[in-house]
């Protein structure tokens, strides 16, 4: 759970939860404390937001109409956002060296990565990921990665 404070009245409390098929992204705006409006946004697969919850508060502020929302949106600078995402690419490209040239060690290295960075935040492993053959993990591990590192 995150709370954003967008101004002296206003906050919003967003949250990530696991569903039966993915994960969804719920937004909740408080004024002075009390509950205003509430929306969510299942996602199976998506893009990568600029920030964290970004999509959802765009949301919130299309319902309610919060002008203040949309420009903290738009003005929003975080620890979350683009760099953060560049960090984890780049540890989890560390896995190359750390493997040693063991293809299933390198693999393992940036699968951990990976999950360490954005478990909770959208990443979800494929439920056959360890039936999968090494070749095809590591074309997915440094697509996610690329992904990452732009």
């Amino acid at each position: 759970m995150k709370t954003f404070k967008i101004n002296k009245d206003l906050e919003v409390v967003c949250e990530w939860k696991k569903t039966r098929n993915a994960f969804k992204h719920e937004a909740t705006l408080l004024k002075n404390g009390q509950e205003i409006e509430k929306v969510k946004i299942c996602y199976q697969n998506r893009t990568w937001e600029k920030y964290e919850f970004d999509s959802v508060m765009k949301e919130l502020a299309e319902k309610t109409g919060e002008k203040a929302i949309s420009k903290f949106v738009k003005n929003r600078k975080s620890d979350s956002g683009p760099n953060f995402l560049k960090a984890i690419g780049t540890v989890a490209k560390l896995g190359e060296v750390f493997g040693g040239g063991d293809q299933k060690k390198t693999n393992d290295w940036k699968k951990r990565m990976l999950e360490a960075g954005l478990g909770g935040k959208g990443l979800t492993m494929p439920e056959d990921w360890d039936k999968l053959d090494e070749n095809e993990k590591e074309k997915r591990l440094n697509g996610a990665i690329g992904t990452l590192s732009k």
